[in-house]
């Protein structure tokens, strides 16, 4: 016996949620790109690189998803972003006019967040195609796949760059889980 396929349920509040997740996904790129330049030459500088790319390519998926759904792009959002990573950089953090050394761990905990906040954004997405088959799941699987190996090596490289920061081992929270 064969079920009706689900339907879409709250359409305003999906046109939201999406719109949120691709104004942050700004933001993300914005800070990506100013820590290229920061880390350039450095071990760090590849991945993110590889980490740019894929924001741009998730960036270019949400918007896609969007469109396949018909639903509208709020820009004013990506512009309040784009204006709030820029308003980020003038935090107090200890230091006037030269970068603090807290900044490469505090950037790279807030990536670690954020990314995963996008990941789940992408399980959400992944339940809505069960109800919508516009949406494709499995390039959604593999965007909650691609999350997953993001916030892998931000996990890695926050953890590295405290202990230089600060002293101990990087690796003593995979030893005290048992990994």
């Amino acid at each position: 016996m064969s079920h009706p396929p689900a339907r879409l349920r709250n359409v305003d509040l999906l046109t939201v949620y999406l719109n949120d997740h691709l104004a942050a996904s700004v933001g993300g790129i914005q800070l990506v790109q100013r820590m290229i330049g920061v880390h350039r030459g450095t071990p760090y500088e590849p991945p993110l690189q590889q980490l740019l790319a894929e924001l741009h390519e998730e960036n270019a998926a949400l918007r896609a998803i969007l469109h396949d759904l018909g639903l509208p792009e709020q820009r004013y959002k990506q512009a309040a972003l784009w204006v709030g990573e820029k308003v980020s950089r003038l935090k107090l953090n200890g230091r006037l006019l030269a970068r603090s050394p807290l900044s490469d761990l505090v950037e790279f905990e807030f990536l670690a967040s954020a990314v995963r906040a996008k990941r789940s954004g992408f399980e959400s997405l992944r339940e809505v195609a069960d109800a919508d088959h516009r949406l494709d799941a499995d390039r959604l699987d593999q965007l909650v796949e691609q999350a997953n190996r993001q916030h892998a090596w931000l996990t890695e490289t926050r953890r590295e760059v405290a202990a230089r920061l600060f002293g101990g081992n990087a690796h003593a929270p995979d030893a005290a889980a048992g990994d």
